[in-house]
């Protein structure tokens, strides 16, 4: 009934909803009352590998310009599907490195953890899940159990906050002007939750305001938000915002401008979404580029990564070695697979072939329409069910997607989004009614 024997320890020690009341504005104004009645548990073996097979798959993400495209970036993201306009944002907007600053989102199956997007760039939700953390501690049961079974768990907002400064070369003890910067058709409905953030950060060391990228202007010798000269734009929007807005080049060219002249920081830096893009992941996951890793990179791809390739005609393997026809195996397996835009995020332009209602005809017209577009096709997951406590005390299943980060000084801080599995929702976010949580890990020697 439960995934592991920590979470079935806590059940029997903790039987009812644990009450979660936090005190951080933050967390009430974008989250409000979607609170999960219980953190979820991960063990110290589990979080090692985990872990460790993350890094592997990010490494094997960054390396893809090299082995694939000869170091040449622009070829890269023209076969990501990327246009010229997002293409040029990305070359002018690069950084010195790429960023660690990323978020795994995954859900847990009979045989583990297995990817379902992994998300790179500034404009991740979750790392304010501290605050749960904190807040689920208020309660003297689940601090008890926190200290019986020497559980630990990531401040995401700390550690983002140090990729910030580490990864824009803020000197120690400086306090840096960051921009919180959204795109114009977003900005109003976000605003408050970000000026929330904003104030919050101005307590961590930093200055902090909220705008969207309208509103920095490029003058005297630096990028400017009013009476402030920025430090960092930390950005939220992202190459899908420039692909869809007309104008969008002359919004993002005097905060690329100041950038290239070194008045400003961007994080993350533009190239980041590369790597995000779920067609890199089918790079990864096609067979045809298997020899070009090792042995052991791909023992790690494989326990994490599920079958994924681009909707093109043709022969593709599947898991078990043999060839079929993808468009055939498409239609023929709908059950089993789910149809993603490789540039798009938080669920949106995902059809899983099980959906309520999908037919076979739809999902078939569906798939050819996808052909030689930027798609891709998934190997459907089946989560673990993870059991919360009702108002009343009944335990009911719910299906959480673990949202695991990764960070310049500390990875491994989660943040859970989680719906009731007899819900029948087929893609769990925010914008599905996902209630959000928090996790707490075994701690390691190595911790």
């Amino acid at each position: 009934m439960t995934r592991n024997a920590l979470t079935a320890r806590f059940l029997a020690a903790v039987p009812t909803a644990v009450p979660v009341e936090p005190r951080s504005e933050l967390v009430r104004t974008f989250y409000q009352d979607a609170l999960l009645t219980r953190p979820l548990f991960i063990e110290a073996d589990e979080r090692r590998q985990l872990l460790a097979d993350l890094e592997v798959l990010r490494g094997a993400l960054l390396s893809l310009p090299d082995r694939l495209f000869g170091g040449d970036l622009e070829a890269f993201a023209r076969a990501l599907g990327m246009n010229d306009d997002q293409i040029r944002c990305v070359l002018r907007g690069r950084g010195s490195g790429v960023t660690r600053f990323s978020r795994s989102d995954l859900y847990a199956d009979a045989g583990g953890f297995r990817l379902l997007e992994y998300n790179m760039g500034s404009a991740l939700a979750g790392s304010d899940m501290v605050h749960i953390s904190r807040a689920l501690l208020n309660d003297a049961r689940m601090k008890a159990f926190v200290e019986e079974n020497d559980l630990d768990h990531v401040d995401t907002t700390r550690t983002h906050l140090d990729t910030i400064r580490l990864e824009c070369g803020i000197e120690p003890g400086a306090r840096p002007v960051v921009a919180i910067t959204d795109w114009p058709e977003s900005y109003p409905s976000l605003a408050p939750y970000m000026r929330v953030v904003a104030a919050h950060w101005s307590t961590l060391g930093v200055e902090a305001y909220a705008c969207h990228i309208g509103e920095l202007t490029a003058r005297d010798g630096g990028l400017w938000l009013g009476e402030h000269r920025v430090d960092v734009v930390n950005r939220l929007f992202m190459l899908e915002d420039v692909a869809s807005t007309p104008g969008a080049v002359a919004l993002m060219d005097p905060v690329l401008d100041a950038a290239e002249r070194g008045e400003v920081r961007i994080f993350t830096p533009m190239d980041a979404e590369l790597f995000g893009c779920k067609a890199a992941l089918a790079m990864l996951s096609d067979e045809a580029n298997r020899p070009l890793f090792e042995e052991a990179e791909l023992a790690a791809l494989d326990r994490v990564l599920p079958w994924t390739r681009m909707v093109r005609e043709g022969e593709v393997t599947l898991e078990d070695g043999s060839r079929a026809d993808l468009l055939a195996h498409a239609v023929g397996h709908q059950e089993e697979l789910v149809l993603k835009a490789t540039l798009a995020h938080g669920g949106q332009a995902v059809l899983p072939g099980w959906q309520e209602g999908l037919t076979s005809e739809e999902w078939a017209a569906r798939v050819r329409d996808a052909v030689g577009g930027p798609y891709v096709l998934q190997r459907r997951i089946r989560p673990v069910p993870e059991y919360f406590a009702d108002e009343d005390g009944t335990l009911a299943p719910w299906t959480p997607v673990w949202g695991v980060f990764t960070t310049a000084t500390e990875s491994g801080g989660v943040f859970v989004r989680a719906t009731r599995t007899d819900s029948r929702v087929d893609v769990v976010n925010l914008g599905t009614g996902a209630s959000v949580g928090a996790v707490f890990h075994e701690r390691t020697p190595d911790a």
